[in-house]
């Protein structure tokens, strides 16, 4: 995923040695820092803004960082906060399933949306699998969803996800053993059909 210096930034001119370091940054961490925010937010575009705006972050304390220093706990807790900011300024939306007809003075019209993939593979592949997950991790809690993206999608420790979102270690605990409870109920019906081999 290719990421741009923010020049809008306003920060002391760096050297070229210090662009080099940021330059380096970006390419090691990037994809990990989409998939982060990818799923938490649920769509690209979102992960995309989320991502931009913590290398920008990075790009600001840049001076900050020591060379060589390890940055996955501090770039998890960026990419968090700022998810949970934007949950904060985002209205609060109504959800509606695709399922349910369109009601129109005509009448009900399903909603049939276009799938522009043409590999039906891919399709079935991303729609069973990615799908699945990426649903019911949009149902959990931000709190929940954010430790178990960060264990067992990440593989962060205990240890490392608490210092990540800066809580206790018996909470990182507890809210993993919740969001992996709620996980199971909600993929039961999926693993159900995929041991039947997709048959409903």
């Amino acid at each position: 995923m290719a990421m741009a210096r923010p020049h809008a930034v306003q920060v002391a001119p760096y050297t070229p040695e210090e662009l080099a370091r940021y330059d380096a940054i970006v390419q090691r961490y990037a994809r990990h820092v989409y998939n982060i925010a990818y799923r938490m937010t649920g769509n690209d575009a979102d992960a995309r803004d989320l991502s931009q705006e913590a290398f920008v972050r990075v790009y600001r304390a840049l001076r900050r960082v020591e060379p060589g220093t390890p940055l996955e706990s501090w770039l998890y807790r960026i990419v968090s906060n700022l998810y949970i900011d934007v949950l904060r300024k985002r209205p609060r939306s109504r959800v509606e399933s695709l399922d349910v007809p369109l009601t129109t003075p005509r009448g009900d019209l399903l909603r049939e949306l276009p799938d522009v993939e043409a590999n039906p593979e891919l399709i079935f592949e991303r729609e069973q699998v990615d799908g699945a997950i990426q649903r019911v991790l949009g149902v959990l809690s931000p709190d929940l969803r954010m430790v178990v993206v960060l264990s067992d999608i990440e593989g962060l420790s205990y240890e490392e996800i608490a210092t990540s979102l800066r809580v206790p270690l018996g909470t990182v605990k507890s809210r993993l053993h919740r969001a992996r409870q709620s996980l199971q109920q909600m993929l039961r019906p999926y693993l159900e059909m995929r041991r039947g081999g997709w048959a409903t």
